[in-house]
């Protein structure tokens, strides 16, 4: 993976020295190339994950091992009917997630 030689932060907070007529040509067209350097390195980066993206589209996905995909999340079953005493007692557990404690009247 293409590691850039600027970030935008660099790029933001550089100033140049300024000389007689303006800035120093040669700070500025140094700083130019290490920008140019990181765009064509940009572009190399977006061509290759372009290539990988269609040979990964043309591999077909049969061949994935079941350890390589993710694990999907253990999600809890609902019942099908659930009774008025789950429904109040998943409510108060929000209630206390939500709001830390239940709800006193004053």
């Amino acid at each position: 993976m293409y590691k850039p030689l600027l970030t935008a932060d660099d790029i933001y907070k550089k100033e140049f020295k300024t000389g007689l007529r303006g800035y120093v040509i040669e700070d500025v067209d140094g700083y130019l190339d290490q920008v140019i350097k990181d765009y064509e390195g940009f572009e190399r980066e977006i061509e290759r994950l372009k290539r990988e993206l269609e040979e990964a589209k043309a591999t077909p996905s049969v061949g994935i091992k079941r350890e390589e995909r993710r694990p999907e999340p253990d999600v809890p079953t609902v019942p099908s009917n659930p009774s008025n005493y789950d429904m109040l007692r998943r409510i108060s557990n929000l209630e206390k997630a939500v709001f830390g404690r239940p709800h006193q009247e004053e």
